[in-house]
């Protein structure tokens, strides 16, 4: 173990970055650890047994068969709920925020706001899915029920933020404002150790990472910049690499790491975006801005956009600064 830097002890090192939080925010992040180990077991075993079948359906037992994102999502909000630090969880899964009911959290001073398997189609083919979560602290008082306002904060007002990835390994990526670091899941000892601390974004970024299928659909300035990244030019490196997992976690991971911009404009039959302000898009694009990217919605830093609604929906345009600006730029030309 020597030399080894685990989740929970890297957490408690950069404890005293957060005096007002007396340790609360630190068991938050380690129960959030422990929820992302559980649902890890379940995805790596999902071809095995029957977990991928529709909620509602049952076992040869007659229980009550999950799909792997609602299982997820009782798994975040179970530890969530026993820590005792989070009073309310706004999730994918539900139409309304879950309260926490235990006499513990009237005290609790955090919101989390989380998509517990995002890309949760892809579990079937054997493709990398991940959990997004946010975490903000909470504007009401102690003792009473959280309301709207505690759920609906800006961006900007997150105290971390982080993802999850279940893939060839899996990873936990998360920032408390001071940096981005990764954690890799050691098997062997059952614990996320520090594997990629103070990530930054290559400055130079060469991939593009787009659903094209919906090329029809996308505004016009979209287009061009697609145009624009698929042709050659030896200055720039063009034409740039198009890769597009179709898990937002995986095609963000990769181009945190590779360098490159995500783009998930709106279309025709999505003209407010599709993805998720308050539980995909501020903890992405916290984490991005953190690892000295950029992240919009082409017109609007996404972490100042006003929340409004709990399942609100965006466009997002996240990666290397640059790459992110040039596509600013074509929008505003080409309107």
């Amino acid at each position: 173990m020597s030399g080894i830097t685990t989740l929970g002890q890297f957490i408690i090192e950069k404890q005293a970055d957060f005096p007002y939080a007396k340790g609360e925010l630190s068991r938050l992040l380690r129960d959030i650890g422990i929820a992302a180990k559980i649902v890890n077991r379940e995805v790596n075993k999902a071809g095995l047994v029957d977990i991928l079948g529709d909620a509602g359906q049952t076992n040869i037992q007659g229980e009550g068969q999950k799909k792997l994102d609602v299982y997820a999502d009782e798994q975040f909000i179970k530890a969530l709920q026993s820590g005792g630090e989070c009073c309310v969880v706004a999730s994918e899964e539900h139409e309304n925020p879950v309260y926490m009911q235990s006499g513990v959290s009237k005290n609790a001073k955090y919101i989390i706001c989380i998509d517990p398997l995002d890309g949760s189609s892809n579990i079937d083919v054997n493709v990398s899915v991940g959990t997004i979560f946010s975490i903000y602290r909470r504007l009401s008082d102690t003792g009473v029920s959280c309301n709207s306002n505690d759920i609906l904060q800006h961006g900007t007002k997150q105290v971390a933020a982080g993802y999850v990835i279940y893939g060839s390994s899996t990873m936990l990526v998360y920032t408390t404002g001071k940096g981005v670091n990764g954690f890799t899941l050691d098997p062997s000892i059952g614990e996320f150790c520090l594997s990629h601390p103070d990530m930054k974004i290559p400055e130079a970024g060469l991939i593009y990472s787009i659903n094209e299928g919906n090329y029809s659909k996308f505004p016009n300035g979209v287009k061009q910049y697609i145009k624009y990244c698929q042709m050659e030019d030896v200055a720039t490196q063009r034409p740039y690499a198009s890769r597009y997992i179709g898990s937002m976690v995986a095609d963000i991971h990769r181009n945190l790491l590779k360098g490159g911009i995500f783009l998930y404009p709106t279309t025709s039959a999505h003209p407010n975006g599709k993805l998720r302000l308050m539980y995909e898009c501020n903890p992405i694009a916290f984490i991005v801005e953190q690892a000295g990217g950029k992240a919009t919605n082409g017109y609007q830093r996404i972490l100042d956009i006003e929340p409004k609604t709990l399942h609100q929906r965006t466009a997002a345009f996240l990666g290397n600064t640059a790459m992110v600006e040039l596509l600013e730029d074509f929008l505003q030309k080409y309107q």
